[in-house]
């Protein structure tokens, strides 16, 4: 497994595939799998800065298709977290989660707790087409801020 990983991670790592690259990271960064996405977009964008927008475009994109599965994910597991029914932070949390609905899915580009927040709406089956188009607000710009903020605010600090 190990060896097919890394043969597909330097395929990836070719310059000729720096936007798929961006879209397969910003992708798998979005699930809950424990990875981030913004040095790639902001690598690429560093040794090409014709491909800003085209980097933030494709990122969101692969970013907002894992928040997507992510959601899917926990729709698809919503029975089986049965046992944490009736904790108190649990019940604050739906409480929450309820009262702000798809908009709570803005919040989806936080660190930690963006991913699981989409897993999270889809295990209360909040509305899957309102939920994706906050999730790709949120996400957009997240990285339109951090690329920026990286190129032109803190250039000299990497």
């Amino acid at each position: 497994m190990e060896m097919w990983l890394n043969d597909i991670l330097q395929w990836l790592a070719l310059p000729q595939h720096g936007l798929s690259t961006v879209f397969v990271v910003a992708f798998v960064s979005a699930t809950l799998l424990p990875m981030g996405s913004e040095p790639a977009v902001f690598g690429l964008v560093k040794l090409n800065l014709d491909l800003f927008w085209p980097a933030i475009v494709v990122a969101t994109a692969g970013n907002t298709l894992g928040g997507m599965l992510s959601w899917w994910m926990g729709w698809g597991t919503r029975h089986a977290v049965s046992r944490w029914r009736d904790s108190s932070s649990h019940t604050r949390a739906l409480v929450w989660l309820e009262k702000l609905g798809p908009k709570a899915c803005l919040l989806s580009w936080l660190p930690g707790v963006g991913d699981p927040l989409c897993a999270v709406a889809g295990w209360l089956k909040l509305p899957f087409w309102p939920c994706t188009l906050y999730m790709a607000i949120g996400k957009f710009f997240r990285y339109l801020v951090m690329t920026a903020l990286l190129l032109w605010v803190f250039p000299g600090q990497l």
